[in-house]
């Protein structure tokens, strides 16, 4: 398991300078937001070029809404989304991190045919495939995030999700999960993990308020033994706030996550 930080979240004036942060504060990579992404991939590659931080993914960024009831705002995230992937592979990223919907339906209840959330989950699939075959031609993932009841009303389990990677069948189509989300929706939060482990290509970090890990109530070190089990070995990115100082709490963060992985593991 290695650790990545998001990059509004690590100070410094250019990116020169965030990844000579990152790295001295112990971090093995950068999770970049995807707002602007496309037209910054020659910048970030030389700064990665000379850093031994890594790009670990790409967090949402696209216009429009795969799940929207207008055709022109699907193709839109659509368009954006494949844009985001070639830029996450050529940066060298794992993936793209997608919410296919935020807050209600915006599909309409067509009860009795089908309901507004059957609608979505058929229209999701049919959404994604050709995003999971140009995710594959790239050579990157697109990555799933569950996120917590007041964010989204449809994918807000981890098995949500894995039930569309797993009708989908596309290996370049995989979730990630997210501690802050897990410990609002999920009943068992290692239980989860190691139900779905089998899809599971990234993590995001926070504790139950939404702070550095270490700041609030979540069992960090049970969950990281379910990943453990499971064979997770890829990217951690810090997602949360900040109580204090960034250049202090952030390599003290990392020792406290480095201690909690190896009581994991041990």
């Amino acid at each position: 398991m290695k650790l990545a930080c998001q990059e509004g979240m690590v100070p410094g004036n250019t990116l020169e300078e965030k990844l000579e942060n990152l790295g001295r504060y112990g971090y093995d990579a950068i999770e970049f937001g995807g707002r602007g992404l496309p037209e910054r991939v020659q910048a970030i590659s030389e700064a990665l070029s000379e850093s031994a931080v890594k790009a670990s993914t790409v967090c949402g960024g696209f216009g429009g809404c795969l799940l929207d009831p207008a055709k022109a705002e699907r193709d839109r995230a659509v368009a954006d989304i494949k844009a985001l992937l070639s830029a996450a592979a050529d940066i060298g990223a794992v993936g793209v991190i997608v919410v296919p919907v935020l807050g209600p339906p915006r599909l309409p209840d067509l009860s009795p045919y089908k309901t507004a959330v059957e609608i979505e989950r058929e229209l999701l699939v049919a959404v994604l495939d050709p995003l999971g075959a140009h995710a594959a031609s790239v050579g990157t993932l697109l990555l799933l995030e569950p996120l917590n009841r007041y964010e989204t009303h449809l994918l807000r389990r981890l098995g949500d999700a894995a039930a569309v990677c797993s009708r989908l069948g596309n290996p370049n189509i995989k979730l990630m999960a997210d501690f802050f989300h897990m410990s609002i929706e999920e009943r068992d939060v290692a239980a989860a993990i190691r139900a779905c482990g089998q899809w599971l290509a990234h993590v995001h970090l926070a504790d139950s308020n939404r702070l550095l890990p270490g700041f609030g109530h979540t069992d960090f070190v049970t969950g990281f033994r379910a990943l453990r089990d499971v064979g997770f070995s890829g990217y951690m990115a810090l997602e949360c706030g900040v109580p204090g100082a960034p250049e202090v709490e952030l390599p003290l963060c990392a020792d406290r996550l480095r201690q909690m992985i190896e009581a994991a593991t041990a």
